[in-house]
């Protein structure tokens, strides 16, 4: 960035993050409508398919609304995780980034301060899901802790898969090709898995393929720490076998990846 950057502490970087995530929280409240539409989508899909869908889905030994919600669950942290990259293209647009390059700030408290502020985007989701879910009957059966290292993990998912997308936002700068390019890879990862019917349930060459989706190992990991598995077959693949495992070395391989790669690029972006 051209401003006069401050010192490299770690205080002042924090400052710079908590100063940009702050800001994207308030334009979240001057724009309410983005966030209805982000806890309405999730609505939808619980009452969908656990009210319209849920009494032809047959599920092994278990309650379909059950099974259900922990795919819910991952298929929405997935998607609001495409927040950064949209608003991270967007503001490369708008020429926000130009006018944050004049002040004396971090330059990847910028990216920082967007996944920061769409993790709380996507807690208030988990929170209106969880209370929609017990209003049709789930429950979690493993205690508060385990409830509650089921919504972390897959918060960490959804935070560490922001990231991707951020990079992506980066790159192409057009808020329009995030949205078409992030359907077209998030539809099928979600819906070739297990979030909302068996694998085994499928055609043989997909049921491969969704037992190695790294979508099924996190939504089998919300399932098992939520106690939502019931006695559903579990295919004897690493990621299903080691669901919780699987989703901790993924999110952090891709944490590891992509905030370095996202950050040097950012700052050949912010230079030119």
């Amino acid at each position: 960035m051209s401003g006069a950057a401050p010192e490299g502490t770690l205080a002042t970087w924090w400052s710079d993050g908590w100063t940009v995530t702050w800001r994207n929280l308030l334009k979240l409240r001057r724009n309410p409508e983005m966030l209805v539409f982000a806890v309405l989508q999730p609505i939808m899909f619980v009452l969908l398919f656990s009210q319209v869908y849920g009494g032809s889905i047959q599920i092994d030994g278990g309650n379909y609304t059950e099974y259900l919600m922990a795919g819910i669950f991952g298929q929405t942290v997935l998607f609001g995780s495409t927040f950064s990259g949209y608003q991270m293209a967007q503001d490369l647009k708008e020429g926000l980034i130009d006018r944050f390059r004049t002040l004396p700030m971090h330059s990847s408290a910028v990216l920082f301060g967007r996944t920061s502020a769409d993790l709380v985007l996507n807690a208030i989701s988990m929170v209106i899901m969880i209370a929609t879910g017990a209003l049709v009957g789930w429950r979690f059966h493993e205690g508060w802790v385990s409830f509650l290292a089921g919504v972390g993990i897959l918060l960490l998912f959804s935070y560490a898969f922001s990231w991707v997308m951020t990079l992506i936002g980066i790159v192409v700068r057009t808020p329009e090709v995030i949205n078409n390019a992030s359907f077209m890879v998030l539809f099928p990862l979600t819906f070739i898995s297990n979030a909302f019917v068996q694998a085994s349930n499928l055609p043989r060459p997909l049921e491969v393929f969704a037992n190695w989706n790294p979508v099924s190992a996190l939504v089998q990991a919300a399932r098992e720490l939520f106690g939502n598995t019931g006695t559903a077959p579990v295919a004897d693949t690493f990621p299903m076998q080691n669901p919780v495992l699987t989703v901790l070395v993924g999110s952090a391989l891709m944490l590891a990846v992509f905030i370095p790669v996202a950050v040097a690029r950012f700052r050949q972006a912010s230079s030119r």
